[in-house]
């Protein structure tokens, strides 16, 4: 929160005439109510995102396609979608990777025993990903590779055959490719020219284009090992969206290198978490369903941070967690309810080979 304040104050100065608190705020309502999510979901029992896991799956492609064509544009993004009547308004490709990941672990549970049957698993998976993260892709090329890849990574996990998974993978990187000749060949029109745009810039480093990477790379500078201090950063006045997608440009340049690294050890430490529940659960679907999730949270992150060091070109991706954001603190406090409900149900196992045997004939048992 202090960094949200930090990165926030001169924002509110300008916009809600001098109330350099307002921001603060909201963001700690929007945290609590997360809080009171996390509490909510986590008493849920994982058998209900099993149940659920394919009619969210097909409610999310129309509304994926909706977006496609009549987005809300915010941030210069059309990724957002109205709800009728409330003026609230989220990212459905959020959505959509809920639901995805959660038919994925279905499927995987589901079809252990013939996992080998390229029609039993694989099939399924494969045409579900590509419609969604193809409906993803010209508003939020971003969240659509990381997807393909928490998809591809799921898979991995669930024993597909790994000539499968090379096959997708090529296939991936074909349509990829041809997807940006095409783009670069078309006049720029809304977020394709966009992100046309940064990945040109990234590529030839060029300094007008780079501006938001450039302004990052001050902020680290100028923080160095140990930072400037809470709430004394300079770079906050000529960053855009300091708050969300440069927010850890912002925290390296406060609290130095090392608070740059405790930030990324924090999210290390939760796949770490996340890596003993699935050993110690006996049922594949919320082993699948907690890695998907938890690495969605760290790869978010590591895209997040990766951004501000300049590794990556910009990308739009908030700071799970940490960046100010209604829908991004909802989203993510699901995510963590549903690790935390599934972690509520595991226990220490004392015999391995016994819960091998049961997690390899747990399809039934839903």
């Amino acid at each position: 929160m202090l960094t949200v304040f930090s990165a926030t104050g001169t924002l509110a100065y300008k916009k809600m005439g001098g109330n350099t608190s307002y921001f603060l705020f909201r963001h700690g309502a929007f945290l609590v109510f997360g809080v009171g999510i996390v509490f909510l979901v986590h008493n849920i029992s994982y058998k209900v995102y099993y149940a659920l896991s394919q009619m969210l799956l097909y409610l999310s492609v129309p509304l994926l396609a909706w977006t496609l064509f009549k987005g809300v544009s915010l941030n210069e993004a059309a990724r957002w979608i109205t709800l009728p009547g409330t003026g609230i308004s989220f990212q459905t490709s959020d959505f959509a990777k809920f639901a995805l990941i959660m038919y994925v672990a279905r499927v995987l549970s589901r079809n252990q025993e013939q996992i080998a049957d390229i029609k039993a698993a694989f099939q399924p998976i494969l045409i579900w990903t590509l419609i969604v993260c193809g409906l993803i892709l010209p508003a939020n090329f971003s969240t659509a590779a990381m997807l393909f890849v928490i998809c591809v990574v799921l898979m991995f996990i669930g024993r597909v055959k790994m000539k499968h998974l090379l096959g997708l993978v090529g296939a991936g990187i074909i349509a990829l490719t041809l997807f940006i000749a095409l783009v670069w060949n078309m006049p720029d029109k809304g977020r394709i020219g966009t992100w046309k745009a940064r990945i040109e810039s990234f590529i030839n480093d060029d300094s007008e284009g780079n501006y938001q990477s450039n302004q990052a790379k001050i902020a680290i500078v100028q923080g160095g090992l140990f930072g400037r201090g809470p709430g004394n950063s300079i770079q906050r006045n000529f960053l855009p969206h300091p708050y969300s997608d440069f927010i850890y440009a912002i925290i390296l340049e406060e609290y130095g290198l090392l608070g740059g690294v405790i930030i990324l050890l924090l999210y290390l430490f939760l796949l770490y978490r996340v890596g003993i529940i699935v050993r110690n659960s006996q049922r594949t679907f919320p082993a699948f369903l907690v890695v998907g999730l938890a690495f969605s949270l760290v790869f978010q992150a590591l895209l997040n941070m990766g951004v501000a060091v300049n590794v990556f070109p910009v990308t739009g991706q908030t700071l799970p967690f940490v960046s100010m954001g209604g829908t991004s603190i909802i989203f993510t406090s699901v995510a963590f309810g549903i690790i935390l409900s599934v972690s509520r149900t595991v226990q220490p196992i004392k015999d391995p080979i016994a819960n091998e045997l049961e997690i390899e004939t747990d399809e039934d048992n839903y």
